[in-house]
């Protein structure tokens, strides 16, 4: 295999996960390292899982390069190849050309599929983990990727930018570039100026609504409402009984003097529960106590014919007013 400043380079490498700006930048290193060594516009071809086949990947991966050491062959979408054309992959994989290098890049592909075996065997870091950050440490990543751009963004702005485009890195992306390009000076971008700049594309998420929920914040929860298009209000109160649930064993734990033993409790990870001691101070027990009882009744009520979204905002409005 050819090699790049004394290091051998994998005969095929698997970049996975949901992060689309993670997958993009490992692409472009590996094509950057690979345009080192010779010319990349007579050796390389690219591929769509969703439409390629197997065999003609295969058949581009035994083709010699020309004038170069080595060539490239990249499939994207590759959790999306049929299974017979995985299969011509995972033939290939037994013994792959020492001249070509394979770039899978996918946003799902199950650690126990043949393929993802296949490809994880060639090398101990033949797989990149592109898993994407999580929701709470998003506007810190965030933050970090305007500093690309030449933009600084504070926490206010930074969390608005993820509420109004979503979770999408590549998207979240592409704002800060048109943040960047609208604005002069070095002052920090505000929370004001990101709303002014960026249009919402992203719908809220339901554990949006159950954070403000917990809160105890009416306002906020009715603003989130009018932008939950796709989401019933049979699955709002049903998130928010679980919510219900937990903050009364937030409030358990607590009285039992061991708060931090609820992740373990509620068989979640801690990083789920971070914010629910806080919550839970929000309400007295009897208040979590008659709101569960009354979601029960509620729902009752939604699914006996009731105007569902009339019920659900009335509980709401009678569980959260102080």
């Amino acid at each position: 295999m050819a090699t790049n400043d004394n290091n051998d380079l994998l005969p095929a490498y698997l970049a996975v996960g949901e992060d689309a700006l993670k997958r993009e930048a490992v692409i472009a290193r590996l094509k950057a390292r690979l345009a080192k060594l010779g010319d990349m516009a007579f050796n390389s071809d690219e591929f769509d899982g969703e439409t390629a086949e197997g065999a003609d990947i295969a058949a581009a991966c035994n083709t010699m390069p020309f004038a170069s050491p080595v060539r490239l062959v990249y499939v994207r979408n590759v959790d999306k190849l049929k299974k017979a054309d995985a299969e011509e992959l995972i033939a290939y994989l037994k013994a792959p050309s020492d001249t070509t290098v394979l770039a899978c890049e996918g946003e799902k592909l199950a650690k126990n599929t043949r393929l993802y075996k296949a490809l994880a065997t060639v090398g101990p870091k033949a797989v990149i983990d592109c898993a994407p950050p999580k929701s709470w440490e998003l506007p810190k990543r965030v933050r970090a990727m305007a500093t690309g751009h030449g933009i600084v963004l504070t926490e206010g702005a930074a969390s608005a930018l993820v509420e109004l485009v979503g979770e999408n890195t590549v998207h979240l992306d592409n704002e800060l570039k048109k943040i960047a390009l609208a604005r002069s000076g070095s002052d920090a971008v505000s929370e004001r100026e990101v709303r002014a700049l960026v249009a919402r594309t992203s719908e809220v998420k339901p554990w949006d609504f159950t954070a403000a929920f917990a809160e105890r914040n009416l306002g906020k929860c009715l603003a989130l409402m009018d932008q939950m298009d796709s989401v019933s209000p049979h699955v709002l109160i049903a998130l928010c009984a679980t919510r219900l649930r937990e903050l009364m064993a937030a409030q358990s734990m607590a009285r039992r003097g061991n708060p931090r033993g609820l992740a373990k409790a509620l068989g979640a990870p801690d990083w789920r529960v971070k914010n629910h001691g806080a919550w839970a101070r929000n309400y007295r027990p009897d208040e979590l106590r008659r709101a569960l009882a009354s979601s029960r009744d509620a729902e009752q009520a939604m699914k006996s014919g009731a105007d569902a979204d009339e019920v659900f905002y009335r509980w709401l409005v009678e569980t959260l007013r102080r």
